[in-house]
């Protein structure tokens, strides 16, 4: 049976976009999905494949597109007032909200899979790792490592900046028998890299229930047994030390991650974060100084920062 879905478009700025995933996040979301303006323009070209499509989306040419996905209930007019005066306040935070326009239509479940699908297509994010979705055929070329992603409506399809640059940094870092802890691992994918990497175990949690099934799902579908999802705050659920911390969340979460990280890292280990906003990079650094890590790589993509510490 075909359901339908409330479905809210936000148009904010790339700066913006983890600030209102955090937003998002704080209400009974069923999904995201981003997109930036390149995808608007597409959709305006083919509208009969996207017949929800709002047009006010289209007056604004220089922003990115956050799509949620809610179920109809009591409470969503108080979401909707509650995402809209967020939104609103970013600028109290130093982040560039954008245009923040909220608009919400109506989508039927079946044409936004169908739809979404087309458009998410095997990717080389690392100089290995290909991130390859599940209903796709790909053959891999001998030195690649495939990650068999399907993030289903509650994720991206794991090729934004900052998750590109922790792919890029995990790349460099990790070496036979390590322990990784991903923390805020979202659909798994930082977390299933480390883990084809060789590591000898990996942990990821993440705080979201919808993120940990998810997670669990893509782990079954890339058939690893070094590697376990948990349901917890931040760090409150892992046990021992690893040799690498990797957090791709926001600045002002990874700030206050920061001074537990070294109770978790072996001497000389490493701190991979981001989901930092340029503007954010230096208070970051700040704190990661404080806490007696030496800064050892400052990578940007667009508008994100990535950061390899070292204890």
């Amino acid at each position: 049976m075909e359901k339908d879905w409330l479905e809210v478009s936000i148009i904010t700025s790339s700066e913006a976009v983890e600030a209102v995933n955090g937003i998002l996040y704080n209400t009974d979301v069923k999904g995201v999905s981003i997109e930036d303006p390149n995808d608007i323009e597409f959709k305006k070209k083919h509208p009969g494949d996207w017949d929800y499509f709002d047009e006010t989306l289209l007056t604004v040419k220089d922003g990115t597109t956050i799509k949620a996905y809610y179920k109809e209930g009591k409470n969503f007019n108080e979401y909707i007032e509650y995402i809209k005066k967020s939104i609103n306040n970013l600028s109290e935070f130093g982040i560039d909200k954008g245009a923040g326009i909220v608009t919400v239509n109506t989508v039927n479940e079946a044409d936004w899979e169908n739809n979404w699908k087309k458009y998410y297509k095997p990717t080389k994010v690392g100089a290995r790792v290909v991130v390859k979705p599940i209903w796709e055929n790909y053959i891999k070329k001998d030195h690649q490592l495939v990650v068999e992603l399907d993030p289903g409506m509650a994720f991206g399809t794991g090729t934004h900046e900052t998750t590109r640059m922790c792919v890029q940094a995990l790349e460099r870092y990790v070496e036979d028998d390590y322990t990784v802890f991903d923390i805020g691992t979202g659909s798994g994918i930082l977390a299933i890299t480390a883990a084809k990497l060789n590591t000898k175990k990996v942990t990821g949690v993440d705080l979201d229930p919808v993120a940990v099934d998810s997670a669990r799902e893509n782990i079954k579908y890339n058939d690893l047994s070094n590697i376990e999802i948990l349901h917890g705050d931040l760090m409150e659920v892992v046990q021992g030390k690893a040799n690498i911390v990797i957090a791709n969340i926001i600045a002002e979460v990874i700030m206050l991650l920061t001074p537990d990280v070294p109770k978790f890292l072996e001497k000389g280990g490493y701190f991979i974060s981001s989901g930092i906003i340029k503007d954010r990079a230096e208070e970051v650094i700040s704190t990661l100084k404080k806490n007696r890590f030496d800064i050892l790589e400052v990578n940007n993509q667009g508008e994100w920062i990535c950061i390899v510490a070292q204890l």
